[in-house]
């Protein structure tokens, strides 16, 4: 195929690629805290003030850190990502999935949508793989690198304005006139959208996904299924297994039957666009 079509795979990050919040790996505990406590003090001020629940974090985050004397700069946050555990095969993944969409004449491209905090998910050892990361930012004191303020926030409905960027291929988050232009032609149509996250804050995005054609699957932790089973009885996602990216697991048959499928429906538009211009 001189022009490969695209797969995009969109993932959350927490609990779906690792199985805690971001902040447990080394931010909380550089507070002196557990990671309970951040969390409850966090939804302490959100039941006191009504404050939005991400924007409550992200000045919780700051808050803390201002009290316990840490620096809260870019780079600090940059290197709490070299903390972050893994679930088991995800660094492996993302090349073995493009491998097999590439033995398909498909090109998988990775998005990754988050409300956790973007810088620290930019110092991770996968952040190379995802052809854009979408989360939380600060805004940094131009003077001390401090972070002072909510640059942006992504909350769990606010992602499904993703899913219209990657099928459009409008990247830059920033560019709303573009996302909102009529579209003919997207870049990434919405049938070839993959949707993988762990849960309830997923749901717009799982929903939005599946309803347009593309798959949306909800992953869980061991022992943990029916945490996600409620999903699929309601018809959210397509699919549920367990977040194990391993070689041979079930997610990565089931990405590769997904993409199998993919390949075939392109190659049988091709065919009916090539009848029909002849």
């Amino acid at each position: 195929m001189p022009n490969k079509p695209i797969v995009a795979i969109m993932y959350d990050f927490d609990k779906t690629l690792c199985s805690e919040d971001m902040q447990n790996y080394s931010f909380i505990p550089a507070l002196g805290m557990k990671p309970a406590e951040f969390w409850d003090l966090t939804t302490q001020f959100v039941e006191k003030e009504n404050v939005e629940k991400i924007l409550a974090y992200m000045y919780m985050m700051v808050l803390q850190a201002r009290k316990k004397g840490i620096k809260l700069t870019k780079e600090y946050l940059n290197g709490l990502g070299k903390a972050i555990k893994y679930y088991e095969g995800v660094t492996t993944w993302f090349s073995r999935m493009n491998a097999y969409g590439e033995s398909l004449g498909l090109r998988v491209e990775h998005y990754l949508v988050s409300s956790g905090t973007k810088e620290i998910i930019d110092g991770c050892s996968i952040a190379k793989e995802f052809k854009a990361i979408y989360g939380c930012e600060f805004l940094f004191d131009e003077e001390t690198g401090e972070a002072i303020w909510p640059k942006y926030a992504i909350n769990y409905t606010m992602k499904t304005q993703y899913f219209f960027r990657v099928s459009k291929g409008v990247i830059d988050s920033s560019d709303d006139v573009t996302l909102n232009q009529r579209t003919r032609n997207r870049r990434i149509p919405y049938r070839n959208i993959v949707y993988i996250g762990d849960g309830m804050t997923d749901i717009p995005c799982m929903i939005l996904v599946k309803e347009n054609g593309g798959k949306s699957i909800a992953v869980y932790q061991k022992d943990k299924k029916d945490r996600v089973m409620g999903l699929l009885e309601d018809g959210r996602v397509n699919y549920i297994c367990r977040a194990d990216y391993k070689s041979g697991s079930e997610l990565e048959t089931i990405l590769k039957l997904v993409m199998e499928g993919i390949s075939v429906t392109e190659q049988l538009i091709a065919k009916e666009n090539a009848l029909i211009n002849k």
